[in-house]
């Protein structure tokens, strides 16, 4: 079971690159953290909707088949660490992927929350999509230390 961060953005500022690749390498083989990028749809207008229709297509063309897919969203559930642990550990069992969405500046298309098992909230404030790749990176990493019993986490 790989766990996936698919978001939507190629050209991020390289501390964000730096900062989910740092926490990535830091799961290990068991089960490893991979950042898949996919293009932002084309801005033009002042109307949105048609390249967040198009980054919402890349991503579900991308998607493993079979995955369990989570929209990272403003609206969705927030967990503690020890929740998202719990959950992670009980989708461990079930050798799917798990592909964790996050939006570009205009957010997720209706497309990928529907595909959506869960919708998960990083935090109740809007965070820019390049700062969630690192936060959710850095979930992810804590909530596999809790299961492995690994001291990263002090709680």
């Amino acid at each position: 079971m790989r766990l996936i961060l698919l978001a939507a953005g190629t050209r991020l500022p390289r501390w964000v690159d730096e900062g989910v690749q740092e926490y990535a390498r830091r799961f290990g083989r068991d089960h490893p953290l991979e950042l898949h990028e996919i293009a932002l749809g084309r801005r033009t207008g002042g109307d949105p909707r048609q390249a967040v229709a198009k980054e919402g297509a890349r991503m579900l063309a991308v998607m493993p088949p079979g995955a369990y897919v989570v929209a990272l969203q403003v609206d969705g559930r927030a967990l503690s660490s020890e929740q998202l642990a719990q959950f992670l550990d009980s989708r461990m069992h079930d050798t799917r992927d798990i592909v964790f969405c996050i939006g570009g500046p205009d957010g997720l298309a209706p497309e990928v929350d529907a595909r959506a098992r869960m919708k998960w909230s990083l935090s109740a404030l809007t965070l820019p999509h390049a700062l969630a790749r690192v936060i959710a990176a850095e979930a992810l990493y804590r909530a596999v230390s809790i299961i492995k019993g690994h001291p990263y986490h002090r709680a």
